[in-house]
Formats: structure tokens, sequence, C-alpha cells
């Protein structure tokens, strides 16, 4: 036997290791340089909002750390279809990234079938922030504390109104789990806008509405509005001087809202490490965190972990809410 007949085969074997090293180098690389091209950020909500608000601050940021650039992408939609149907047919790359929030728990739940798994379709990267409903009143009513209005409501059962946005919404689901936890019964009164539910606080057609302290702060600033209270366990950053549910009488009630950056599953580990430590950075900043709690928001990254489990404690949470209440699937 010729010694290059012994030779050829060590020899293919070589070389078929030096093309799978290349071939498995390329995406290393990709993931190494993330990102080289600019990134995409889905948020299901209209421009204006207040998530819209945050993603804008938080996408500007991570383009000035990253050194690409970060744009937000609007796609409103209930239960946030159209977004998570944008993120989950683009390439599980990190190039496409979606805001997922507590109404996002709220969907599996109130919607038939939804047509994405948000903890099977998405990998966490951190949270962005968190923030409180507040309970508002007009200044023109009778009631000075929480305590009043709950003791007002068990004397006079079913008499009282209590406006919040749209039937499913977070708001409309922290008045249906504040009576039940409060033990008490107010008609329950839905509006298709914030502004609606605040002409009618102002008019005195409802006796009180729950919803972000940023859209009824004017109102509040001018003296027309009352805050009685914050729908979370301790009180917020943006209004240390409000008391709390629970400081109203109603033990263990807790409701904070969230939102968060996702990426589409199976995106690579490297690419989520990248992202989570810019935030960790960014939301950790005393500029950054200035300027969303002008909005209501308390800045705060966290553990991919983390927010994980917080969107599945909220589905169970919100899933027995909806039970009780008994509201409708759409």
């Amino acid at each position: 036997m010729r010694t290059f007949d012994l030779i050829k085969p060590r020899l293919w074997a070589a070389i078929l290791v030096v093309l799978a090293t290349i071939g498995m180098s390329r995406p290393a690389l990709a993931q190494a340089n993330y990102p080289n091209r600019p990134v995409r950020f889905v948020v299901p909500f209209a421009a204006g909002g207040v998530a819209d608000s945050t993603a804008r601050i938080v996408a500007d940021k991570l383009g000035e750390k990253l050194g690409q650039r970060f744009y937000v992408e609007n796609q409103p939609g209930a239960g946030g279809i159209a977004a998570a149907r944008t993120v989950l047919g683009a390439a599980a790359d990190g190039y496409t990234l979606i805001m997922l929030t507590n109404g996002t728990a709220v969907s599996v739940s109130l919607f038939e079938k939804l047509p994405f798994d948000p903890v099977k379709d998405f990998t966490p990267v951190s949270s962005l922030g968190f923030f409180d409903f507040a309970f508002v009143t007009s200044a023109s009513s009778g009631f000075k504390t929480l305590a009043e209005f709950i003791a007002t409501a068990k004397a006079k059962p079913g008499a009282l109104n209590v406006g919040t946005i749209n039937v499913g919404s977070t708001q409309n689901l922290s008045a249906e789990l504040f009576k039940t936890s409060a033990n008490i019964d107010f008609t329950l009164v839905p509006f298709r806008g914030n502004h609606e539910a605040e002409v009618a606080l102002l008019q005195g057609n409802v006796a009180l509405v729950v919803d972000s302290y940023s859209v009824l702060q004017g109102n509040i600033a001018d003296g027309k509005l009352r805050a009685l209270a914050s729908s979370g366990a301790v009180r917020s950053e943006s209004t240390p001087d409000l008391a709390t549910v629970q400081e109203g009488g109603v033990a263990e009630y807790d409701v904070v809202s969230w939102n968060a950056l996702f990426a589409r599953a199976g995106t690579p580990p490297e690419v989520i490490k990248t992202l989570n430590t810019a935030l960790q950075d960014i939301l950790a900043d005393a500029e950054t965190k200035k300027k969303m709690l002008a909005l209501g928001i308390e800045a705060k990254a966290g553990t991919p972990e983390a927010i994980k489990q917080r969107l599945t404690s909220d589905i169970e949470k919100w899933r027995a809410v909806i039970e009780k209440a008994k509201i409708p699937k759409q």
C-alpha cells in the first residue's frame, strides 16, 4: 500500500474538522460582535403612551451603550397579538425584541385562544420598570381616605360606582381584586379610555377611578382630584406620600404593573447576557431613573429568571381574578 493512501484518510479527517470549526465560528463570532446592525424593539402599544415612552428611553440608552441604533416600532393590538407575531416571524438572533407587560399575563386568560405562549415562545432579557395604580376620587367627594370609601361601600352595597378603562384591562382587574379583597360591593363602570373615566370622575358620575397616577396627575396637582391610595404593597418611589391600599385596611392587596424586554425563544445566551448587562447599567443610571420616574415608572433591571417568574406568577394571579369575576373570554 502506498504511503499516500495511508495519509489521505487522515488528511480528509483534518480538513473536515477545520471546515466544521469554521462553520461553528461564524455564529459565535456574530454573537460576540452583537449588535452589529440596528435592532428593532417592537412595542404592542400605540405611540405616545407610558409604555411607548419607556421603550424609547430604554432604546436610546441601549443605542448609546452598545453602539448601534435601537428603534421602536409600535404595533398596537388586542392582547399584543400583532407584535408577538412580528417577533415570532423574525430570526431568533436578538435583532427583533419585544416589550411584554403585566397585560401579557392577563391576556393568557382573557382570550379564548391566544396564538402564542409568552412563557414558551419568548426568552426573558430583563425587567425595565414597575408602576402602581392610583385610587383617585374627586376633590369634591366626601372621601379623604380609602378607609372611608370602604366603610361607605360596606354601608351601602352596590351604591358606589368605580370607573376604570375597558373590561379585562389591568386597571379593571385591579378594581375587581379590590372588591373581593376588601369584601365590599360596588358597581364597576368600564370606559373606552382614560379620558372618559377621568371626566366621569370630575363630573361625579363615578366615586372612584383606578388608573395610572401619571394619567391623572394633572388634575391631582390642580386640586380637582384627590389620590387616596396606591396599589403596591409598599409606597411607590413616584408617590412616596401616598398611602397604599394595604394601609387603607385591605390586607395583602398588592398590584404592581411592569414592563420588560423579551427576545424570541432560541436567541443565543450570549446575546441575552449582552442586553441584560447593558440594561443593568442603564436602569441604575440617575438620569434614566429620573426620566422614567417622571412617567410614574420605577426603573429596575433584573435577571431573566426573575422576570420569567413574575410573568408566570401573574398569569396565575389574574386567571383567578378573571374566573372569580366571571369575565367572558374574548
